[in-house]
């Protein structure tokens, strides 16, 4: 059919598509709680790179040391990033608790409406209800064999900057299973560029660097970072807290594998860098820079690099943690009035 009658149809279509997602979600909602009872919960958060403070996003589907949907070990202790969305929850599609998960027909209906749609409310809303049900370690499987992760990706380049925020944060959550990980790092280049080239602190940069954080807990994908660590640096210096945080547990990841080692070293850095280890820094940000430090001097003296000492520039991270000034900062924070404080600089010290 063709001509105004046959677009009608399609329109119709769509709504009555809509209209039956909408219903059976409501109407199996009653249901859907008794499957929590089927291990359908999100389970407990992966934790923090080793030697941080607690208290970071909740990681959501793994435990630590294991990815969802097959057995991994993130190495040398990666951080899991994980967004929940918990406000503006609309009713059409995501009435109810957080507890309830849509099953494989839902998230199909789902996945349909979010790829034929032009609204962008709806697609928001479609994106929100998808990110939080990735939470789930089933529905990450699920998502992925519906072949919803390219149609999520996809949006990452809308330009509502809600939309992309949103498809991001469905990513991150989609990123915690192993084998999803694979489909997701066509995207990593063009989320480093959308982090780097955004708005500081804004909703969007902080959605990619979760994303990016989780992308780096294995080494498998680390390698696609190495052109943009320079940048990582710069946002971490002019980002305020959240962001400064959110760059840090990247670079630990980072800083973990030994192969990363000597392209963080040649980073060029602004000296304002050691100003992170005056001792009136917070305490998530100077626990975090005083592992970094801790790692990449692990990583050295794994891969022996302290004795062919590749050709440092100056201005570069090699300069600034091996100078002078870094070491009497980091001296002088054995005073430090936090006990998790003065035991890391405790255990950094005899190696400086």
């Amino acid at each position: 059919m063709g001509g105004p009658r046959g677009a009608g149809w399609v329109a119709a279509g769509l709504l009555l598509g809509a209209g039956a997602c909408y219903c059976i979600y409501r109407l199996t909602r009653g249901r859907r709680r008794g499957d929590r009872e089927l291990g359908m919960r999100p389970s407990k958060s992966a934790g923090e790179t080793a030697g941080c403070p607690a208290g970071g996003i909740l990681e959501e589907g793994t435990s630590k040391g294991q990815l969802c949907g097959r057995s991994a070990r993130p190495q040398r202790g990666g951080t899991w990033e994980s967004q929940w969305s918990k406000t503006s929850q609309p009713e059409d599609l995501t009435d109810g608790s957080y507890d309830d998960v849509l099953n494989a027909a839902q998230l199909q209906k789902l996945l349909y409406l979010l790829e034929s749609t032009e609204d962008p409310v709806i697609i928001e809303r479609a994106l929100i209800t998808l990110g939080n049900n990735a939470a789930f370690s089933v529905n990450q499987a699920i998502i992925r064999e519906l072949g919803g992760i390219p149609i999520v990706g996809n949006k990452i380049n809308h330009s509502n900057q809600s939309i992309k925020e949103k498809a991001l944060n469905a990513l991150n959550n989609l990123s915690v299973n192993v084998e999803n990980q694979i489909k997701i790092k066509i995207y990593i280049n063009q989320v480093c560029e959308d982090v780097f080239s955004g708005p500081l602190n804004s909703a969007v940069q902080l959605a990619g660097l979760r994303l990016l954080t989780n992308m780096t807990v294995t080494n498998d994908h680390q390698h696609m970072l190495h052109n943009y660590i320079t940048d990582l640096f710069q946002v971490l210096l002019t980002g305020n807290g959240n962001t400064k945080v959110q760059v840090l547990k990247l670079l630990l990841n980072l800083s973990e594998n030994p192969a990363m080692t000597e392209g963080l070293l040649h980073a060029q850095v602004d000296s304002s860098f050691l100003s992170l280890y005056d001792s009136h820094v917070a305490k998530e940000i100077l626990l975090r820079v005083l592992t970094l430090f801790q790692n990449i001097n692990n990583c050295l003296k794994i891969e022996g690099h302290l004795a062919v000492q590749p050709t440092f520039t100056e201005g570069s991270l090699f300069f600034l943690l091996h100078g002078e000034e870094c070491a009497q900062k980091i001296k002088a924070l054995v005073d430090h009035h936090d006990a998790e404080v003065k035991e890391k600089v405790l255990t950094i010290i005899p190696k400086i």
